[in-house]
């Protein structure tokens, strides 16, 4: 199948995005997000990338498998619980930030897989975040959540120690999305796509995902509503491993979702914002638990 450009899309126009092929204006705050990223890989193209494998020699360390295999329990709740300091929408999240600490009391928690931001203009991320909880907790696999738009960008990943990495349907042409996919797919680093309205579904299907997340979250204006992933839930085959993407916050979010098919849950905010999020972690799981008991009853 050959994939052509979007009908209807309009290509990045910014000075930096709209040097690299097949990117997308998607409107709103996610192509300044773009463009920062965009002149960031642009500065970076006379570094050399890491070779994958390296120091992560066990596949439990850096294995799209093991990623997968960790959020698609049936027996279990798989929450991939989110590091961020901060957003563009909600500025400061959590001031005391210590992504070892949160990655380490999320693991007591139960988390199934950590998201970890490593955008670093809005979200005040780092791409060093992955390597420092890699060396503390290498049990836990780990998302890249980023602005991916370019090859390097899939071997940089994984040479960081994640195990899958997002990609964002929306401002990516079809034929960049799926060489993204296949690049992905053949260093075994799992790419999650995302996507937020029917016709991203269908794109991102098209492309070859069979990991897809669903984001709640419109990332032009960042309003929220669960239903998304309720509606968009319908349209993926029984083969695709289903992540729905924010605004869950309790057991009942995750007991709805998971009845109609969704197989992890992303939960940042929720999490960032309580005390100690390893154990508000555990409460949320607990809930779901009791949810989809009393679901099943």
């Amino acid at each position: 199948m050959e994939l052509k450009g979007n009908e209807g899309s309009k290509p990045a126009d910014g000075p930096a995005a709209s040097q690299f092929e097949g990117l997308l204006a998607a409107g709103g705050v996610l192509d300044r997000i773009v463009e920062a990223k965009a002149g960031r890989m642009l500065k970076a193209r006379t570094r050399p990338v890491p070779e994958p494998g390296g120091a992560q020699t066990s596949e439990t360390e850096s294995s799209g498998k093991a990623f997968l295999q960790s959020i698609s329990s049936s027996e279990k709740i798989n929450v991939i619980a989110e590091i961020k300091r901060r957003s563009p929408s909600k500025g400061v999240i959590r001031a005391d930030f210590d992504p070892v600490c949160i990655a380490q009391s999320y693991g007591e928690g139960g988390a199934a897989a950590l998201s970890v931001l490593t955008e670093e203009d809005f979200f005040d991320g780092s791409l060093q975040y992955l390597a420092a909880i890699r060396s503390r907790r290498p049990d836990l696999p780990l998302l890249r959540k980023d602005f991916i738009f370019d090859e390097r960008a899939v071997h940089q990943s994984k040479s960081a120690g994640a195990g899958a990495m997002l990609l964002i349907t929306a401002i990516l042409r079809d034929d960049l999305l799926a060489s993204l996919i296949a690049t992905a797919n053949s260093i075994d680093i799992a790419p999650l796509v995302e996507v937020h309205t029917r016709d991203e579904m269908e794109r991102a299907l098209k492309a070859g995902a069979t990991l897809i997340g669903v984001n709640n979250r419109d990332l032009t204006d960042f309003s929220v509503d669960l239903r998304t992933s309720l509606e968009l839930a319908a349209m993926a085959p029984d083969e695709i491993t289903l992540v729905s993407e924010s605004g869950i916050s309790t057991g009942d979010d995750i007991a709805r979702l998971r009845d109609v098919g969704f197989s992890a849950f992303l939960v940042g905010e929720h999490l960032m914002r309580a005390p100690d999020p390893g154990p508000a972690l555990g409460q949320l799981i607990s809930e779901a638990s009791a949810s989809r008991d009393a679901f099943k009853g």
